[in-house]
């Protein structure tokens, strides 16, 4: 199956690179380019594509923005690539619903993987920002997350599999964790996904870690 991808990225020249590293995997169609925001968003609609390549900081509109309207449409999964590792802009991202986020000095082997990984409908976050996220997760707080009421309506496996996805586990490590099939773990995700109102596994995962499951 052909994964259809936009690539929002401000510099040309960093897109282009990114287009032709991306072209270079036979399962990969680069269906449209966008240098701002606005533009990323004008393409998602009109174009539908698998995944949208979304860098974080873009002109008139900027990937956080664009990310939560991407998604709040159901126009596509994004993977978020930028320059910073922790700050803003990655909380801003995983809560808008970006169903990855990559570093943009991230190998081209890495960055294909990455679309390969979002498309099968598994969140990606590049092993850097993951040790950084669980350290600021890990931190000492004044005030801890208040649990969602939907959080009650949860079954024990559900529990169990939100608790796993804030370790960053995959569904085939969950599957191997909890002894169950693949298969059902990924019917655990959808369902944990549905009663809490999240749009991806990342945000499940970042909530798991806000509430320490």
């Amino acid at each position: 199956m052909t994964i259809r991808v936009v690539v929002a990225e401000d510099q040309s020249a960093v897109r282009a690179g990114l287009v032709l590293i991306l072209r270079s995997a036979g399962d990969i169609e680069v269906a449209g380019e966008a240098a701002d925001g606005q533009e990323a968003v004008r393409l998602a609609r009109e174009l539908r594509p698998d995944l949208v390549l979304m860098d974080v900081q873009m002109p008139r509109l900027d990937g956080v923005s664009a990310t939560r309207q991407v998604v709040a449409e159901g126009l596509a999964d994004v993977l978020v690539l930028t320059t910073f590792d922790l700050d803003e802009y990655v909380f801003g991202a995983l809560r808008a619903g970006a169903a990855g986020f990559l570093l943009k000095n991230a190998e081209a082997a890495e960055l294909i993987e990455a679309v390969r990984t979002v498309a099968r409908g598994e969140g990606l976050i590049s092993p850097a920002v993951t040790r950084r996220l669980i350290a600021e997760f890990a931190a000492p707080r004044a005030v801890k997350a208040p649990a969602p009421p939907a959080l009650a309506t949860l079954t024990r496996r559900e529990r169990e599999v939100l608790g796993c996805l804030g370790k960053g586990l995959s569904n085939a490590e969950i599957a191997a964790r909890l002894e169950m099939a693949e298969a059902t773990v990924k019917t655990h995700v959808s369902r944990l996904l549905g009663k809490l109102e999240l749009r991806s596994r990342v945000q499940a995962a970042v909530l798991a870690q806000e509430l320490g499951l």
